[in-house]
């Protein structure tokens, strides 16, 4: 066993030296981990492992640079020369570097200040144009106020008639202004869509920005990406709406703001805010239930999706742009009141809709849209937590598609496998094999190539496909602002749920197909035993993805373990069963003279094609790991001897003779040769001949017809008879009683009849008597 261990330890060395030189070094951290969590005092023979080659790379570059000795010496030579080059070079690069550093954060700094400028710029020259029409204006009606203070102008006519018209002028305009209006609320839905997309487009690449930031941060190697706790901010978006380059446009190029603004102002001077506050705020409510009805198969496509949540976004993008250009026209706590209700409307929305869909794409582009959705209008200041925790309720409904379609994948998986071991011709297709699945054998690695792989080709596919899953999983893990130990989690407890149900369902389902025979049940045991192995090499990879030690508080372990091996024996079970029914398949065949006179002297066919069968089928079983061929054989043995005897005892056999008797004895003895040949190794002594015990007992008694001893030593342990109970005795004895001469099992001795029938009968009886004796 220690050898074992220790040819194991070295093997397990040479996996990780060869890791070490070939991968990453960003790797090397979990791979040297391994090492520690192993065996007791395994790092110091791994130093030891460790040394010897670093010893062995030394002679080699020894040996190479005294063959290259003379280009080794030129080759140092010249970097010599080039090192000064270079230090100056790289003095130079640090210099730009630091200037070009510099020069940016001035220019950053500076980026804020020139956008708010160039606002203010151009809200002064609309200004100014705007107050230049409206000179005029005022000119003649500071001219107005003159001849109105002298009172020059009451006496004239026109005066009067303006006193009269003007009230009507006022009702005309507020009717006017409303009209305005009332297109405008018209027109409205058709611009937020526009307006919507264009938020959500700016808060996506806001997103895209800060993730390749972080990408570059961390050299090109996997790391969680960091997200802002905040979302983009409200001066992210509106600054992004307000510029000319890269395409943006202002929410006011997309919607003419002006029919509000207008009557807001006529209201106000006429003393009726309040009514018009009241209008616009009681019609904006409306508009928003509109908006918030889906369509009946928005969730068939992610354009339906899109569509939903660019009109929801435009509505709140044009509100807070109406809460930050007028005063009290829209409030704060008003636009809290319609994203509540909102809010609660989207959920249910969402809830409903994902629940329709079965394709685990179009569930991630969904979640990739909310993720934008509630980013963007975070950015606006509106609580988006609620969004963020119906994410974990599509989470669960992306993982029962997941599962849906990884069950599909491993079924035909299953059945397209051959169930033989994996044949390699050459070294390239060995380390194709080891490259998608962590095999190690020392024994097989020693082997000559053409070799055998002891598992099928199903088990590196279904290697392959679990960690499939475990990326698809993560997809839907990233984004979701969470931390690092929350997405170990989440991927572990989906991992879970693909090995425990969706991956041991198939198993379970694929091994009770009556087409899988023992062959491939055997293949199936050799199969789950090895991904029993693997598991831990799962656990390694999801590590490796999200930077998370196995040895942290609450990580979830893989339950691959207890699911291979609940497959296992439910393919132990089955191979159980199937070989007891192959076992009636053959004793159906039999065909006993039950009235012969005398035995044909070779036991029966149909015993020794089952024999023959049988030892077969233990040959291929001796690949089982474990006790599995044992109990197979045993169990075997065992169900041979059921229904030889069950054969024997029939009900509806009403009579056997001493011939047939015989027969069946030479049936038996073939039985237990075979039981006595060492079928499958392993058993000590006759423990596999005990199987046929009761019925070798049972034969003795009558063929020797020893029923003074049976009957002396009954009941005591050391009876030579103690498997035969009576009432076994006593059924096969009276289908040799003599039941009419035309029958009678023991003609050949006539002279004898009368003393045969009496002993028969006096036997006959002592039984009853000891089985009536039991029952009360």
């Amino acid at each position: 066993m220690a050898e074992n261990d220790t040819l194991e330890c070295v093997t397990e060395h040479e996996r990780i030296l060869q890791e070490i030189e070939s991968t990453d070094t960003a790797c090397v951290g979990p791979t040297l981990r391994s090492i520690y969590d192993d065996q007791p005092n395994a790092h110091k023979r791994f130093m030891e492992k460790l040394d010897a080659r670093i010893r062995n790379h030394d002679r080699e570059i020894e040996k190479m640079c005294n063959f290259h000795h003379q280009g080794f010496v030129d080759a140092i030579t010249e970097l010599l020369k080039v090192r000064a080059d270079s230090e100056k070079l790289m003095g130079q690069v640090t210099d730009t570097n630091r200037r070009l550093q510099h020069a940016g954060r001035e220019v950053t700094s500076q980026t804020d200040e020139v956008i708010h400028c160039r606002l203010q710029q151009r809200n002064m020259v609309t200004t100014v144009e705007k107050l230049q029409l409206c000179l005029p204006v005022l000119e003649m009606y500071s001219k107005l106020k003159e001849q109105l203070e002298s009172k020059r102008v009451s006496q004239y006519r026109f005066c009067q008639i303006m006193a009269e018209n003007l009230p009507r002028l006022r009702e005309e305009i507020k009717e006017i202004s409303m009209s305005d209006l009332k297109d405008f609320l018209e027109s409205i839905r058709k611009h937020s869509d526009k307006v919507g997309e264009m938020a959500m487009r700016q808060a996506q690449k806001h997103r895209t920005f800060n993730s390749a930031l972080t990408k570059q941060a961390c050299l090109g190697h996997y790391t969680k990406p960091v997200y802002s706790v905040i979302g983009p901010t409200h001066a992210h978006i509106h600054n992004a709406l307000m510029r000319d380059d890269d395409d943006i446009l202002m929410a006011h190029d997309l919607v003419d703001f002006s029919p509000v603004y207008r009557c807001l102002h006529i209201y106000t001077v006429l003393g009726n805010r309040e009514t018009f506050e009241n209008y616009y705020r009681k019609q904006r409510k409306k508009q928003a239930r509109l908006v918030l009805q889906p369509q009946g198969n928005m969730h068939e496509t992610v354009e339906g999706y899109t569509r939903y949540f660019n009109q929801i976004v435009g509505f709140f993008v044009v509100e807070d742009h109406i809460l930050h250009a007028t005063r009290g026209l829209v409030t704060r706590p008003f636009t809290d009141e319609l994203w509540n209700m909102a809010l609660s409307k989207i959920i249910a929305v969402l809830r409903t809709h994902s629940s329709y869909c079965d394709d685990p794409d179009l569930v991630l582009d969904l979640k990739n849209l909310i993720v934008i959705f509630a980013d963007t209008l975070q950015g606006y200041g509106f609580p988006v937590n609620r969004l963020f925790d119906l994410l974990f309720e599509v989470r669960d409904q992306y993982n029962e598609t997941l599962l849906k379609k990884w069950s599909l994948v491993f079924r035909e998986i299953f059945e397209l496998d051959n169930y033989s071991p994996i044949p390699v011709e050459t070294e390239e297709e060995y380390k194709l094999v080891i490259s998608r699945f962590p095999f190690h054998d020392a024994e097989i690695e020693k082997q000559d190539f053409p070799k055998k792989l002891p598992m099928s080709q199903s088990v590196p596919q279904i290697y392959t496909q679990v960690k499939e899953f475990i990326y698809a999983s993560l997809k839907f893990s990233e984004s979701l602002h969470r931390s690092s130990t929350e997405i170990d989690d989440m991927l572990r407890k989906s991992t879970n749920l693909l090995l425990t149900r969706t991956l041991n369902s198939c198993l379970q389902n694929h091994i009770k197909k009556p087409h899988i025979g023992l062959t491939e049940l055997v293949q199936i045991i050799i199969n789950t035993t090895h991904l029993e192995q693997a598991c831990r090499y799962l656990e390694d990879f999801i590590t490796n993805i999200t930077n998370v030690s196995p040895e942290t508080v609450h990580t979830t372990r893989l339950y691959g373990l207890s699911t291979f091996k609940d497959a296992r024996h439910a393919a132990e079970g089955e191979i159980y069963t199937k070989l007891n029914q192959k076992i009636d398949e053959f004793i159906q065949l039999a065909d006993y003279d039950w009235n012969m006179a005398e035995s044909d002297g070779r036991a029966s066919g149909y015993l020794m094609d089952l024999i023959n069968f049988l030892r077969s089928t233990f040959q291929v079983f001796t690949h089982l790991p474990g006790k599995v061929a044992q109990t197979a054989c045993m169990s075997a043995c065992k169900h041979l001897s059921t229904s030889l005897m069950q054969m024997l005892l029939d009900t509806e056999l009403k009579q056997i003779s001493m011939g047939a008797i015989q027969q069946f004895n030479l049936d038996v003895i073939q039985c237990e040769l075979f039981a006595s040949s060492e079928p499958v190794p392993g058993f000590q002594g006759d423990t596999l001949q005990m199987a046929f015990i009761d019925l070798r007992q049972l034969l003795d008694l009558f063929l020797v017809w020893d029923w003074s001893t049976y009957l002396a030593d009954y009941g005591q342990p050391t009876s030579k008879y103690l498997r035969v109970s009576p009432a076994t005795a006593l059924a096969l004895l009276e289908k040799m009683k003599d039941t009419s001469k035309k029958n009678n099992i023991f003609s050949q001795f006539r002279k004898n009849e009368r003393d045969k029938q009496k002993l028969i009968e006096t036997v006959v009886k002592q039984l009853r008597s000891l089985v009536n004796l039991m029952s009360s």
